[in-house]
């Protein structure tokens, strides 16, 4: 027998867990991504503790050996790449966001888009599988280099383990080019009447050009896993070459290379930092300008930079590749080019600081994470440089001063950027659960950031140090019981470890703050305003903000929201600052941007 209740609930269960609505469907995104967070967070733990205390056995499981941190490895860096840090700012907050400020009430393919979110989970749950498998996870790390990755005799890690990352991987590469496209065809056809494309806010442009990448790299990423599927199962020799040993194993076939390998997974590998940061960058230019109460310095040169990022973004892949035998001459050209990629993002940064330059920003939560986000772009950013000289790339290639540099530019200045959006958006967040507007603690978040910063800041820059004392990555074991030379020379990391460790848990520790925050509000929240921030880009416009409400069949049946103006734009009379919201007609703005 079914009881009342019951039939009440579980047909508004059902339709919010498989529904087409986009804010929803952002929700999913967002709660997916917070999920893998936790736990790509948890397994860096591990390896830091590992790494300074070897023999400290994992509960449940015992002493780690070499291949398990391998394995940790491989999990932690693919969860983090793909599952958070390009599914949170692009598919959540895009979801989430996007229509809104395009005044529009869906996405261009709903259905389409549920699919997508679906094929993710359906992905990060395949990954989460592959530790319980004969032979464990995979160990290739996030990158799957062949030809061990080729072989699926080759040891431990790389049979059925190896197989269902490649099955992950191909799962997330369809999701992602699914949900590009739905992106691209939204922002080109559902804009509302007024909303040209120099009115687009820079969000937008970030979520734009972020969403060509995708197409572009994540194809040639699924064809790639394929070729390398069909050397495991196949019988081809795409990226083994004939007479290559693996395990006792003489290859007799094809006479492939595993630079193809390289090629084609970096073509993707390089865009993907820029998928993973162009949409915090977008965001940053709009956070600082409406907390500044100011427009964006050179606003269409903004966007330019944002488009030139990602043209550059595609003619780059070949710097990590300066180690592999990659022809000088080709070297050379891959060096300028991702030298040259500088030059937009310094205009960006200066962009950044002229906007806030003698300004009297309002320092709320959202705003200090952009500033963050600011800080840790420029830090990493100035090792970029360094690594696109062949010959300084050769030293420092594969050691902890690449991993302190991506993981600055791209891991905590991504994260800042995904906290900023949630401190911000956080209404939006609350409306789409259908509660009252709410906002995060303010003197919780400010706790937050500045322990979070500091952390982070005391996490990554021993790195460089350790990096270029020569201390590999991916080794699962610093020292051991001969004393060589090599020995000596990482025995004297340990202390900078040590400091890393424990900064490590440092910054996990202060996202127990953000998780109160979020568990405090939604239970018992101050409402906000409709406005909170007094923003004047088109989500907040009065029909979006709203407590949760059934979407219209068509926009027919809405009232027909028209832009007037680009964003940000700020009177400063003596009563004070006035915002003019781009859905508010004034005649008397100048409706062009700078």
């Amino acid at each position: 027998m079914t009881l009342p209740n019951q039939q009440v609930l579980s047909p508004k269960l059902y339709t919010r867990l498989f529904t087409t609505d986009h804010r929803i469907i952002g929700l999913q995104y967002l709660a997916l991504a917070l999920f893998s967070v936790t736990i790509g967070t948890l397994l860096s733990l591990v390896m830091r503790i590992h790494l300074v205390w070897p023999t400290w056995p994992l509960p449940l499981h015992g002493l780690i050996l070499p291949e398990d941190y391998l394995a940790v490895v491989t999990l932690h860096g693919t969860i983090m790449l793909f599952f958070v840090l390009t599914t949170a700012p692009q598919a959540g907050f895009g979801n989430l966001i996007l229509p809104s400020q395009l005044g529009a009430r869906h996405m261009a393919f709903p259905v389409l888009n549920a699919l997508s979110f679906w094929t993710t989970a359906a992905a990060l749950i395949t990954l989460l599988s592959s530790p319980l498998v004969p032979n464990g996870a995979a160990i290739s790390g996030w990158t799957a280099y062949p030809p061990l990755s080729a072989v699926a005799a080759a040891g431990p890690g790389q049979g059925l383990g190896m197989d269902l990352w490649l099955v992950s991987i191909s799962l997330f590469a369809l999701a992602s080019t699914a949900s590009s496209i739905n992106i691209l065809t939204t922002i080109i056809r559902n804009r509302c009447p007024g909303l040209t494309w120099d009115r687009l806010p820079l969000t937008v442009w970030g979520w734009f050009t972020a969403a060509l990448l995708s197409l572009i790299a994540f194809s040639v990423l699924l064809a790639a896993l394929l070729l390398l599927f069909c050397d495991r199962h196949c019988g081809t020799g795409f990226f083994v070459p004939t007479g290559d040993l693996v395990n006792g194993v003489l290859h007799r076939g094809a006479n492939g290379s595993p630079l193809l390998w390289l090629h084609l997974f970096w073509f993707f590998g390089h865009p993907e930092v820029y998928i993973a940061i162009l949409p915090g960058m977008g965001l940053t230019s709009m956070l600082l300008a409406n907390f500044s109460r100011r427009r964006p310095f050179a606003y269409r040169t903004m966007i330019y930079t944002t488009l030139l990022i990602g043209l550059l973004g595609l003619l780059v892949w070949g710097h990590h590749m300066f180690v592999s035998g990659l022809n000088p001459f080709a070297s050379s050209a891959f060096s300028v080019s991702s030298i040259a990629i500088a030059i937009p993002a310094t205009a960006k940064v200066l962009s950044w600081l002229a906007t806030i330059w003698r300004a009297k920003p309002q320092y709320t939560t959202a705003m200090l994470f952009s500033l963050g986000f600011v800080s840790l772009f420029i830090a990493g950013g100035l090792t970029g440089p360094i690594l696109a000289q062949p010959i300084l790339d050769q030293y420092l290639n594969n050691t902890l001063f690449v991993v302190a540099h991506f993981h600055l530019i791209m891991a905590m200045a991504g994260v800042f950027g995904l906290f900023a959006a949630t401190y911000y958006w956080f209404p939006q967040i609350s409306a789409a659960l259908g509660k009252p507007n709410l906002i995060l603690s303010e003197s919780l978040g400010r706790w937050h950031f500045w322990i979070t910063i500091l952390a982070a800041y005391a996490v990554f820059l021993p790195m460089h140090l350790s990096g270029l004392a020569g201390e590999p990555r991916h080794y699962a074991q610093l020292t051991t019981g001969s004393l060589t030379p090599t020995t000596a020379l990482l025995a004297r990391t340990i202390p900078a470890n040590l400091h890393t460790t424990y900064s490590a848990f440092v910054l996990a520790a202060a996202q127990l703050l953000f998780f109160y925050n979020l568990v405090r509000t939604l239970l018992r929240g101050t409402p906000a305003p409709e406005n909170p921030w007094q923003s004047t880009t088109l989500e907040w416009h009065p029909q979006f903000t709203n407590p949760f409400f059934p979407l219209p069949a068509s926009d027919e049946e809405t009232e027909k929201i028209i832009v007037y103006r680009d964003p940000c734009h700020y009177h400063a009379p003596p009563s004070g600052t006035i915002f003019i919201p781009q859905w508010m007609p004034d005649a008397s703005i100048d409706p062009k941007p700078e």
